[in-house]
């Protein structure tokens, strides 16, 4: 049995692993991919100590820094279920492998939910993002689209006006954000809205060079000739794993204190899965380093 588990592999995780690693507790970091939705992120540009880096290269110092310590690492075996156990908790992986440990950090993070269109998967990371605070200002002075209806596609367009040449809103629904929201687009002359149409396909060669969407009313295609489509119609917290081991929010996040404490002592969980707001690499790093230091603690009481 390890002294700690994390279950995660993304900023939240590789923090919580390098810190409990620092801490000299025998650890155990499982995880389905080292990166997570950086591995969907163009380039980032509010990280501190770098004015611009892309995600692969991110993700290639967070690996090469979490190397440099003893972490027991399974990397691919994805966990799929974590059960309460005498001592602590024990995580069972899709592999239908078992791992133990007296405490856990939770940093599964969210994913971003899919239009499920042809050209979105093809193109991800070149031109195709679901992050424009993250991969925004790459698209300065070109024109592109923001997909969705919602609070998170029209603050994304409200970004993206101040940036981009030209924006085209697309919604399958009236749009359903906050009025104040909807009201702070009405004077914007670089921005045409699509209400109630659908996207078809996602289109070009090495990179998104065009849209289709359809007119849900009258049947109608039209392509818009866009470099780059931010896809913004929600994010899905990964938190299946404790589904029925801890009462979830509304929106299925993890609910959790200022320390990072679930409601199950001994588990804690950090990162895009909660329900901390602003779901930023910077704040998930200092979530995963506050939910080990708090563990540590815990196990400190747990021997002492």
């Amino acid at each position: 049995m390890h002294e700690l588990m994390v279950i995660g592999g993304g900023p939240a995780g590789i923090a919580a692993g390098v810190y409990a690693a620092r801490k000299q507790l025998k650890t155990l970091l499982i995880s389905g991919d080292i990166g997570g939705q950086i591995n969907n992120t163009l380039g980032i540009e509010n990280y501190l100590g770098y004015q611009f880096v892309e995600g692969p290269e991110l993700i290639s110092k967070f690996r090469t820094q979490m190397s440099q310590f003893p972490i027991d690492q399974k990397i691919g075996d994805k966990v799929s279920q974590l059960e309460k156990v005498d001592g602590g908790f024990e995580a069972i992986s899709e592999a239908g492998n078992r791992y133990q440990a007296k405490a856990v950090v939770l940093a599964t993070g969210k994913r971003p939910r899919k239009l499920n269109v042809p050209g979105e998967v093809e193109f991800t990371g070149r031109g195709v993002t679901y992050c424009a605070v993250c991969d925004g200002p790459i698209f300065a002075g070109q024109r592109v689209a923001v997909v969705g209806g919602g609070n998170s596609a029209l603050e994304a367009t409200l970004d993206m006006i101040k940036i981009a040449e030209h924006v085209d809103l697309v919604s399958l629904t009236p749009l359903t954000g906050d009025q104040v929201l909807i009201d702070q687009l009405g004077n914007a002359k670089n921005l045409e809205i699509f209400t109630e149409h659908q996207t078809r396909e996602i289109k070009g060669q090495d990179f998104v060079a065009g849209m289709v969407i359809k007119d849900q009313k009258s049947g109608a295609e039209k392509r818009l000739a866009v470099t780059g489509v931010f896809i913004e119609i929600g994010l899905i917290p990964n938190s299946e794993t404790v589904k029925g081991l801890l009462e979830l929010n509304r929106l299925g996040e993890v609910p959790v204190s200022c320390a990072n404490e679930t409601t199950l002592p001994g588990l804690y969980a950090a990162g895009d899965v909660t329900n901390v707001p602003e779901k930023q690499i910077i704040v998930a790093a200092g979530e995963g380093a506050k939910a080990t230091l708090q563990a540590h603690r815990y196990l400190q009481r747990l021997t002492g």
